[in-house]
């Protein structure tokens, strides 16, 4: 019987599964980054970056979702991108790329657990290390990848076209024909209205697009709909 793995063991393993450039750290590296690492969780609806906070610390998550948005001065809030499990987040630790201004906040949108890794571990390996850097540097291109194209959706797109680009983005997630999300949530991460979402998805269903239910909807018709999709995603360079 194998024997029972220890949790620095199990952290190591994540790390290594994790992070791309564990297997180009010297042993000492792999050590400081293991003992800088510590289990965190957080419940559903924690805010837990902001611009005007210390620096959490990057996170790998294991389980869980989180939201990463913009927040206007009366409250109103857009959407950029969300991470799932096995993702790095790394503007949680901003304070790491001095280069990089970025007025984010981060939320739970679902229970998470991950693993955190001190900012100041982090920016030494990076310092020390040319694929940590490098892997930091394209998270952050990725990230501003997802940035601007939520805005270049916000900015130029029809708003059916941008719910059928999110619908059909959330349908490859799961790889079912259900979506079990409300009509607030579906606005609050397209960045529209709650009411504009509802009267699209009220159309959606006339067309016989989707069939909508309590807390959800059901795509009956996915050729249409990535059809409508594909027209809105005309020069995005990545998808994601």
């Amino acid at each position: 019987m194998a024997a029972k793995q220890t949790g620095e063991e199990i952290s190591r393993n994540c790390l290594a599964c994790g992070f791309p450039f564990w297997d180009q750290l010297t042993a000492s590296q792999q050590e400081s980054l293991c003992r800088s690492t510590r289990p965190v969780r957080y419940e559903k609806g924690a805010h837990i970056h902001s611009p005007t906070e210390n620096c959490v610390g990057i996170l790998l998550i294991r389980s869980g979702q989180l939201r990463a948005y913009l927040l206007s001065e009366d409250g109103r809030d857009v959407t950029l991108y969300r991470l799932f499990k096995g993702e790095v987040c790394i503007l949680s630790a901003s304070c790491v790329l001095e280069d990089v201004t970025f007025d984010v906040h981060i939320d739970a949108e679902e229970p998470v657990d991950a693993y955190c890794i001190g900012a100041g571990t982090f920016r030494g390996l990076m310092e020390q290390n040319v694929y940590v850097r490098c892997f930091a540097y394209q998270r952050i291109t990725e990230r501003f990848s997802d940035t601007m194209w939520a805005m270049q959706q916000i900015l130029f797109m029809s708003a059916d076209r941008r719910l059928a680009i999110f619908l059909t983005d959330e349908l490859a997630k799961t790889g079912s024909l259900e979506l079990r999300m409300t009509h607030d949530q579906i606005a609050r991460y397209m960045g529209s209205a709650r009411e504009v979402v509802s009267r699209l998805l009220k159309y959606f269903a006339q067309e016989g697009l989707v069939s909508l239910s309590r807390g959800g909807l059901t795509v009956l018709d996915k050729p249409r709909l990535q059809k409508l999709a594909r027209e809105g995603r005309a020069g995005r360079g990545r998808t994601g």
